[in-house]
């Protein structure tokens, strides 16, 4: 493996911005901003490898899937969640080839469709949490309970949602082709949106199943399996922050694990936003990762060296 490598977490904002409808224009000069950003880091040294958020879109093909049910047959979740990796993936390797190419480099660029093995057993599967899709009202919400068996949660304010498990990543089924193509000195897009939950059957056959894997947790893993010394996860602020959009809020450029387990602990950091990204980094870091580092996409050159971001270190 190259000496010098960096998992590179984006965003769901490097893809699509707050009060964006979501068209492919719009998402596409996202994502060249984005490129050109993670190219600097590429053109200091680094094998890059690539992962990324889905949430917006797999949210739309699920839209696009309820409204066209009548006339088309509506696909599962897993399903789509590998069509946004497809699209997410062709954006990015359109853009980073683009991107890569401005600053010198001529290397390839390839997204890998990956599947994510989950444990059947995970405890997550006993209680959905995560929400995906469209809002429905409560007589829709009833309906899709009855004849889908979803389990629905009401979203004050805005109606009612899907909720699906959230399992914890084991493994990552295309881990070989992976590490064969980031060896031969390739650009790898890979994992997007957690990847595609699978579970093993006996007789060592896969199955896709309707649940999402935190990106950030899946994040984590490619960087072990990847031997990376760094983990870079993207996001929308500068810096990991204390007492967050309270009185005394205050920013961290640097933590240890211990520190950042004790904030942990003191619910600083909530499940929804900072929590996973917050424990990615501790795993990460606990399996023998050097630097993790939380910072914004535009940031990302100076928080690779250290000179902006959170810095979490063991």
């Amino acid at each position: 493996m190259p000496e010098k490598t960096v998992v590179v977490a984006l965003g769901g904002n490097a893809i699509l911005q707050h009060r964006e409808s979501g068209t492919a224009e719009e998402q596409l000069a996202n994502v060249r901003r984005a490129s050109r950003h993670i190219a600097g880091v590429a053109s200091d040294g680094y094998a890059v490898i690539i992962t990324h958020g889905n949430g917006p879109q797999v949210g739309d093909i699920l839209l696009k899937n309820e409204l066209a049910k009548d006339t088309l047959p509506p696909m599962p979740l897993d399903v789509c969640g590998a069509e946004s990796q497809g699209m997410i993936g062709y954006l990015l390797q359109q853009s980073m080839q683009e991107a890569l190419g401005a600053v010198g480099l001529d290397c390839p660029v390839a997204t890998v469709i990956t599947q994510t093995l989950v444990d059947g057993g995970d405890p997550a599967f006993a209680n959905p949490e995560k929400p995906i899709g469209p809002f429905y009202t409560a007589m829709q919400a009833r309906r899709l309970e009855e004849e889908k068996g979803w389990r629905m949660v009401q979203i004050p304010g805005q109606g009612y949602r899907r909720v699906v498990p959230s399992p914890r990543p084991v493994a990552l089924v295309e881990e070989r082709a992976i590490l064969r193509l980031v060896s031969a000195g390739v650009v790898v897009i890979a994992a997007g949106g957690g990847g595609v939950p699978v579970v093993a059957e006996p007789g060592g056959t896969l199955r896709g199943v309707e649940a999402v894997v935190d990106k950030d947790y899946t994040a984590a893993l490619l960087a072990r399996i990847a031997g990376a010394g760094d983990l870079l996860i993207l996001t929308d602020v500068e810096r990991v922050a204390l007492n967050y959009g309270r009185p005394g809020q205050r920013e961290i450029s640097e933590m240890t694990v211990r520190e950042a387990q004790k904030h942990l602990a003191a619910g600083q950091f909530p499940p929804g936003s900072m929590g996973p990204k917050i424990e990615a980094a501790i795993e990460f870091l606990d399996a023998g990762g050097e630097r993790a580092t939380i910072a914004s996409l535009e940031q990302v050159s100076h928080a690779l060296a250290g000179r902006a971001g959170t810095r979490i270190r063991s």
